[in-house]
């Protein structure tokens, strides 16, 4: 290639980074940050890439780089401070988070970070509300603490935060349509339906003010209508998988038969016992050794804001980037199960099957750690095609069901009627269960006093 200029090297890296390659533009970071050896803003364009793809030590040294070259940036600090905090440095992150707030009082996203981190550190609700007790009246803090009071089990402070914040912008549709989820969860199907109809005003065009109008449908019981416009929503989000659950909830509540075709048809979930990984003799030493390696990820004492863990947690890395042995060889040998799974659900022109193309990849990877007591809430992964769960170590209690069993079908918004699970798999250590995206799924509460162990992961098509 011949010589750019740093200018030139920035703006391929750019291109680059919204064409999806990320490794390509971490490169062509790297050569502006050469090109350019007093920018700070060419570090920190490196570091938040490297960020991206996981290389956390490498985005962490970057950080630093920027610092030196005279970079003050809140956003620097931010990569910095998630980096750090990947790397297992919390105390330092958190202070870093500060840092960011300190140089803009009103970030929401450092705002909602440090919120999160202080709440799975201490599992206490006042530890996520400190920074954001002081923070600015804004829309986008609203909605954070309103996140954050919904995930520390304060719905209804968080409601109130949010109709407060509609009062000052009514035309502001995050606010509508978290007012609506509120509704959603409060059994209040009247102002659902309000807040939905209006975030549909807004924004005609919008997905996701599509969806919440569904939502809002389903849970009024105007199934009709609710399967009418799920299927237009569809229609123009062919891949996004809410919306196709939602689809698919409609023809189960009306009774159409497309939602067996859709949902039911035993090829789409598959369940498949893990080779074992070569270096180790047996899938038991195999699956000890993985669960000592994930339960030191697991250094939280409560779930993060916004997910379906409840009672336990979640790391926050992405496993296939994680360079230990033992998790580096169990996504090593997960791709036998995930090719025997997609040769085995044959050809067709569903969501699912009419993805299979040339290849997959895997896009993010985490391990849930359940207490006892501790359960999924159902939901499905919309950024997803075929989701999953691998279980590492299980209490005994999976043996009285359905405890600590998978549950496929209970949506996991309010419909009229409500809907039970449709089918439940019973987990064994070894086993990866692997399911359409939009399918809802949840994990059953179970009782005893052993934890249950998961690796988790979506894949899409490439």
């Amino acid at each position: 290639m011949s010589q750019q200029t740093g200018q030139d090297w920035g703006a391929r890296a750019a291109a680059l980074k919204a064409s999806g390659d990320l490794a390509g533009a971490a490169d062509a970071y790297a050569a502006a940050a050469r090109a350019r050896p007093t920018s700070a803003v060419a570090e920190h364009n490196l570091a938040a890439t490297l960020g991206d793809l996981g290389d956390h030590a490498g985005a962490l040294a970057a950080t630093k780089r920027a610092f030196g070259k005279g970079g003050d940036a809140p956003e620097t600090w931010l990569v910095h401070a998630r980096s750090l905090q990947a790397l297992g440095e919390v105390t330092a992150a958190e202070a870093a988070f500060e840092e960011a707030i300190r140089r803009r009082a009103d970030y929401a996203v450092a705002h909602r970070d440090l919120a999160q981190l202080r709440w799975m550190r201490s599992g206490e609700p006042s530890d996520a509300l400190r920074s954001l007790n002081t923070a600015p009246d804004t829309a986008e803090l609203a909605l954070v603490r309103a996140t954050v009071l919904t995930s520390v089990g304060n719905p209804a402070e968080a409601r109130a935060v949010i109709e407060k914040a509609l009062r000052r912008a009514p035309g502001d549709l995050a606010l509508r349509l978290t007012a609506a989820a509120q509704a959603e969860r409060g059994g209040d199907v009247v102002a659902q339906l309000a807040h939905a109809t209006a975030a549909l005003r807004l924004a005609p065009g919008s997905i996701d003010a599509g969806r919440a109008a569904v939502e809002a449908l389903l849970h009024a019981g105007r199934l009709v209508e609710a399967a009418q416009l799920a299927e237009r929503v569809v229609a123009a989000a062919p891949d996004d998988q809410a919306a196709i659950a939602l689809m698919a909830t409609a023809w189960r509540l009306v009774g159409d038969p497309r939602h067996a075709a859709l949902c039911e048809d035993k090829a789409l979930i598959s369940r498949r016992m893990l080779p074992v990984p070569a270096g180790w003799e047996s899938r038991e030493a195999f699956l000890e050794e993985l669960a000592e390696a994930l339960t030191a990820l697991h250094g939280w004492r409560s779930h993060p804001l916004g997910q379906s863990v409840r009672h336990g947690s979640q790391t926050q890395v992405d496993l296939t980037r994680v360079e230990t042995p033992v998790i580096r060889a169990l996504f090593a040998t997960l791709p036998v199960l995930i090719d025997a799974h997609i040769v085995a659900l044959g050809s067709g022109d569903d969501p699912v099957r009419r993805r299979i193309g040339g290849g997959w990849r895997f896009a993010g990877a985490w391990s849930i750690r359940l207490y006892p007591g501790g359960f999924h809430t159902d939901h499905v992964h919309p950024q997803g095609w075929l989701s999953s769960a691998f279980y590492v170590s299980l209490p005994q209690a999976v043996g009285r069901e359905p405890e600590g069993w998978l549950a496929f079908g209970r949506p996991g918004i309010a419909t009229t009627p409500r809907l039970a699970p449709f089918r439940r798999l019973q987990p064994a250590p070894g086993m990866l269960a692997l399911f359409p995206s939009y399918l809802w799924h949840g994990t059953e509460l179970f009782t005893g006093d052993e934890p249950r162990l998961t690796v988790a992961f979506d894949i899409v098509p490439t």
